[in-house]
């Protein structure tokens, strides 16, 4: 799977069936580039039509795993001057019928929203600590979804 914003990863993630059930590799540092080796983990469950975002990190990179069940609509927008796909915005459905991990930089708004029928589970590996260490700095997030004249707006 390709995107075309800078710096954006997707793999496709193969699961592997057997009689028990499958498993899935989800990310491997062999596979990835160092600076973004997970620091936390954590799962979420978004219920059909609810969206999460938009808002992008100052320095915080998202690995994000798309593995089903339900399906979402990823958003993505390539909100660094610096970039060469600056202004770049990409729009895919992953999930149960496309299962996907997607690293997203910081820099690069993301927001995502179930368009499937049933509850839908996320997985996230970001490289930084929610919070800092203890949970004692502040957040790495800038919102945009409460903002109506936001120009990252979802369809």
């Amino acid at each position: 799977m390709n995107c075309d914003i800078d710096g954006v990863v997707i793999r496709e993630i193969s699961k592997h069936h057997d009689d028990r059930g499958w498993l899935a590799e989800l990310f491997r540092h062999d596979e990835m580039d160092a600076d973004c080796y997970p620091a936390m983990a954590y799962v979420s469950v978004t219920r059909p039509g609810v969206a999460r975002g938009p808002h992008e990190h100052a320095e915080q990179t998202d690995l994000f795993c798309f593995l089903g069940p339900s399906t979402f609509r990823l958003y993505l927008w390539d909100n660094r001057e610096s970039s060469p796909t600056f202004g770049a915005k990409a729009v895919l459905d992953l999930g149960e019928a496309k299962h996907a991990l997607v690293i997203v930089p910081p820099g690069v708004v993301h927001a995502y929203r179930n368009i499937g029928d049933i509850d839908g589970l996320i997985f996230n590996a970001p490289n930084r600590l929610y919070a800092g260490e203890g949970k004692r700095q502040p957040v790495d997030e800038i919102r945009h979804e409460d903002d109506p004249e936001s120009p990252f707006q979802l369809d």
